[in-house]
């Protein structure tokens, strides 16, 4: 796939929609063609993301309607068919954007966006390998343990949760990119977040009372954790992104 040539910043607000729409277009096809290419992985795909209910001693999956199974498989299916295409969603919109970046704002944009990309990769890993075999087996089977009992999930119920789960992790690890771009454009610094520890630390609690998917304390803490430690490992990195940008200014 060739890169769109370079178009004037001045050129009609028509043509920008249509390059807009053009984007939409072959991210949509991009999207269909990895649907249909997942639908084929979707039963050994939503095998592995069972685990953590089929790894319980006392787990099961059952079925509540006739057309939860195709939808469920659906569900999937669209879900690789988005992870697929993202190569090209992301082309697209990078092939769309870049005409109208300048050099400096092109070599910051080469940063973030790989940067944004694996921590939002690290997230979803952490959420699923660690606090979601965790988080599954703490409410399926707490306060369980006087009367012997089977837990019963619905697979829609469950994807659905799952996928509230990761991506909701995938999100909350982009918080060193937020505080860098601030950092880097002079609206915070590294010594005014290290004076806001007390404070950053009850925001994120806030923050992931009203953004975890579960209510509970337990998930809770092990969302707070991974954060704060984001919010200290910004603050080590915004001290190298300021000396970089004091040393910028001073060649300029």
């Amino acid at each position: 796939m060739r890169r769109r040539k370079r178009t004037d910043v001045s050129m009609p607000f028509l043509e920008h929609v249509k390059d807009l729409r053009k984007v939409l277009i072959i991210s949509a096809y991009a999207v269909a063609a990895g649907t249909i290419l997942g639908w084929v992985l979707a039963d050994p795909a939503f095998a592995y993301l069972a685990k953590p209910v089929m790894e319980l001693d006392k787990g099961m999956f059952i079925t509540t309607t006739p057309m939860e199974p195709v939808m469920v498989k659906l569900k999937v299916s669209l879900v690789i068919g988005v992870a697929f295409a993202l190569p090209v969603i992301m082309w697209q919109i990078w092939s769309f954007l870049l005409p109208a970046l300048k050099q400096k704002e092109r070599k910051y944009l080469y940063i973030v966006v790989p940067s944004s990309v694996l921590l939002f990769v690290g997230g979803v890993a952490f959420c699923f390998y660690l606090v979601l075999p965790m988080g599954i087996k703490f409410l399926l089977l707490a306060g369980g343990g006087s009367v012997p009992s089977t837990a019963f999930v619905t697979k829609s119920s469950y994807l659905g949760f799952l996928l509230t789960f990761i991506v909701t992790f995938g999100l909350v690890f982009q918080l060193p990119v937020v505080l860098l771009i601030l950092i880097r454009i002079g609206l915070l610094s590294p010594k005014t977040l290290a004076k806001k520890r007390r404070w950053a630390l009850f925001g994120i609690i806030v923050l992931v009372a009203v953004v975890s998917p579960t209510p509970e304390l337990f998930t809770q803490v092990l969302m707070v954790a991974p954060m704060y430690m984001l919010y200290e490992i910004s603050i080590w990195l915004g001290y190298l992104v300021v000396r970089s940008r004091e040393k910028a200014l001073a060649e300029s």
